[in-house]
């Protein structure tokens, strides 16, 4: 998982692939290795390209996302049954909270992939390190110790 075969092309994808790919649950970087272990464990990293993922940080933004989507949705749709069809509690109690459910399900490991992704694309938590060195393998040329998107440390002098 060191390095990357023969076949995969070391062009960097466009933030939007990223998060399509993420999106899909697919490696961000190649769009072919697996992103998620378990339903909402990441792999370490792709066994097709061999781009570690293990340095993400998702934490609490996918599950506030789906949070605002679904409720968006779930809130508008209340308002609409109640205000258009005038249906019976028993109806709200049976739709609503088994839609809730089934809406925060269905998008979480997608909107998490998206989020990974977007970190990937942007370069965020050690991705844009983990980049550079693996160019660094590809080419065979840069410095060992550099930052591949500028230094926000001070030096002293």
């Amino acid at each position: 998982m060191d390095h990357a075969p023969q076949g995969i092309a070391a062009q960097e994808p466009t933030r939007l692939t990223a998060v399509k790919r993420g999106l899909r649950g697919r490696c961000p970087a190649c769009g072919q290795g697996r992103l998620f272990r378990q339903y909402l464990k990441v792999a370490e990293g792709c066994a097709v390209c061999g781009t570690e993922f293990h340095h993400h940080r998702a934490d609490d933004f996918p599950p506030y996302l789906v949070m605002f989507i679904v409720g968006h949705v779930v809130v508008y749709g209340i308002l609409q049954a109640e205000t258009r069809f005038e249906a019976p509690l028993w109806v709200h109690l049976a739709v609503w909270p088994a839609l809730t459910v089934a809406l925060s399900l269905a998008l979480l490991q997608p909107i998490k992939g998206a989020v990974v992704g977007l970190q990937y694309a942007l370069g965020m938590h050690g991705f844009g390190a983990a980049r550079a060195r693996k160019q660094q393998e590809i080419t065979g040329d840069g410095h060992a110790g550099a930052e591949p998107h500028g230094s926000s440390h001070l030096h002293g002098t």
